[in-house]
């Protein structure tokens, strides 16, 4: 049987190495939302960038949740972050492509 205890040292590197590269990416996000030249490139780069980073966010936390329901919580939470932000991303484009809303 392994031991935990002998574990939580790696456990504890995973954890914050998970979540250091989800901030990672929510920067990155951030970043091409800042820099990038168009709406669809800026959508697209925060869209990826914001999943992928709550995405690894999310697996960091997992170790630590003292039960078996936050965890289902927080992958039920990550999905419906994955849904809303794909389908306002998609309204924002389908929008932007009839061309309404531009600046004057």
């Amino acid at each position: 049987m392994i031991d935990l205890t002998t574990l939580t040292p790696l456990i504890n590197g995973l954890s914050v190495l998970l979540i250091s590269a989800g901030a990672f990416f929510f920067l990155a996000g951030t970043v091409g939302l800042l820099r990038l030249p168009d709406l669809h490139s800026r959508l697209h780069a925060l869209t990826k960038a914001d999943n992928l980073g709550l995405g690894l966010v999310v697996l960091g936390v997992l170790p630590r949740v003292p039960d078996v329901l936050y965890g289902i919580k927080l992958l039920l939470l990550w999905i419906m972050v994955l849904v809303a932000g794909a389908t306002g991303a998609h309204l924002i484009a389908k929008r932007a492509l009839r061309g309404e809303g531009e600046p004057r």
